[in-house]
Order: C-alpha cells, then structure tokens, then sequence
C-alpha cells in the first residue's frame, strides 16, 4: 500500500483529519499483512513529472495521458491516490523503497530493522 505523508497547509482540521483516515488504514493494512510505504508529496510529484514542484493540474495533466482517463477539475484530489501508486510503482520496480539510506521493502521490515526508532 502506498500512502501520501501528510503536510501541513494552511488548514490544521483538515491536516488532523487526513491524518487519522490515513491511521485507520495504515493499521487496517498492518493487520491484514498488506505492507505500507509512505511518499512525500514532492516525492510523489518528482516521479510522475519530473519535479518535486509541479501543481497538482500539472500532475493530474500526465496521469490523464500516462493512464488514459479523464478527470474533472473538481476531482483534482482524486489524483493524489493514482500519484502515489504510479510513484509506488517507479520505486519499487527500481528495486526497492530506500529508508534511512538502508533498503526495506516495507513498514514491517523498517520496523524490524530500526525497533529504537518506534515508540
């Protein structure tokens, strides 16, 4: 599963929201054995345009044309969910997601690796 880290905006209520939806899943995925992997949104933006800063119209424009759909503007947020799996994709057929400069392939293992760094 990949997710989008969230950032801080200009709303905290929402920011605090996203975050508990994203918690909820994260530990509904944990349970069911599905590995989690977060992306940073310029992470996310790099790998579906090439630079970290593009606007989301930007993102949305190459992943109508990478994936063939169409998206009304009002549902530009849409895009956010096939960002990720798309950047997902890019990284782990490249090998693996790099944490901390080691490579893990999931949640669990960067759990395993680093037991110092959860609390």
């Amino acid at each position: 599963m990949a997710i989008e880290s969230p950032f801080f905006g200009k709303n905290v209520q929402s920011m605090l929201k996203l975050g508990r939806a994203q918690g909820v899943c994260m530990a509904a995925a944990m349970t069911m054995g599905i590995d989690i992997t977060e992306y940073a949104p310029k992470k996310i933006k790099q790998s579906i345009t090439g630079s970290g800063n593009s606007s989301k119209e930007q993102v949305a424009a190459l992943l109508k044309h990478m994936l063939h759909f169409n998206v009304k503007d009002h549902y530009l947020d849409a895009t956010d969910a096939l960002g990720a799996a798309v950047c997902h994709y890019h990284q782990i057929s490249r090998g693996g997601i790099v944490t901390s400069g080691k490579k893990s392939n999931s949640w669990k293992s960067f759990i395993k690796e680093n037991p110092n760094r959860v609390k």
